[in-house]
């Protein structure tokens, strides 16, 4: 399969804190890639630089075609490709759900209105919310919330979906019917790299597990690594059911 994402010996730094050292992992198309780790092994600040919400010190970061870390990087031929999805849903409150959701294709895409509320409903029907196209945000549970969000960046029709933590913020039974909506769209073939501390979920949808430690790539492999760990780290974070 063709490869979408590559880094290659990332580095990040913030000031004097180096948050990443010298990552370096591939995603092929239609893989799912679940990233893990405790707070502070950089997983999130991965996933940020593959969508150039920061800007990397060192290494190289391809995605979809396009050299992330290039400084003639066009960011809205990136942002087309990949979608991201965060722990707060970020919807407009005075905009119905139908109306966030046909924001982005209309107003980046210059679809007309029409064709993207008609692209807003067909994405709803998948994350199934048919029925809440006229609601406002206020009116919905954090779940739906959610699902909207992600609805939202699946009407942008991207090549690439990056979850970061997005049921963190949620009870359990609204984080089943997110990960419901997630599984779906890796049993239809999208790509995705996922931020994620459910570890029962990573082993049942992950082609590929990438464990952080400390800034690093420590191990990483198919969903078997979190049942026989090759590191004590691993070890450590997968026994303490984080």
């Amino acid at each position: 399969m063709p490869t979408v994402v590559e880094l290659q010996a990332v580095h990040k730094r913030f000031g004097d804190n180096t948050v990443l050292r010298g990552v370096s992992f591939q995603v092929a198309r239609g893989e799912v890639v679940a990233i893990i780790g405790k707070s502070g092994s950089g997983k999130s600040t991965a996933l940020r630089c593959i969508n150039r919400l920061e800007q990397i010190d060192a290494g190289q970061i391809t995605v979809c075609g396009h050299a992330v870390h290039a400084d003639g990087l066009d960011l809205r031929a990136l942002r087309r490709d990949v979608g991201i999805v965060f722990q707060s849903y970020n919807l407009f409150p005075h905009l119905t759900v139908l109306q966030n959701i046909a924001l982005g294709p209309s107003a980046v895409k210059r679809m007309p209105l029409p064709q993207a509320h008609a692209l807003a409903r067909d994405v709803l029907a998948q994350v199934g919310l048919a029925d809440k196209a006229t609601a406002y945000p206020e009116q919905l549970s954090g779940g739906q919330q959610q699902r909207v969000a992600i609805a939202r960046s699946l009407a942008m029709q991207p090549q690439l979906m990056l979850f970061d933590e997005v049921t963190s913020a949620l009870d359990p039974e609204l984080t089943g019917e997110v990960l419901k909506v997630i599984e779906q769209m890796a049993s239809e073939g999208m790509t995705m790299i996922l931020v994620t501390h459910e570890m029962g979920f990573a082993r049942r949808i992950a082609d590929q597990v990438v464990f952080m430690h400390q800034g690093q790539v420590w191990e990483q492999g198919g969903p078997s690594i979190l049942d026989a760990p090759a590191t004590p780290e691993l070890r450590t974070f997968v026994g303490t059911g984080l």
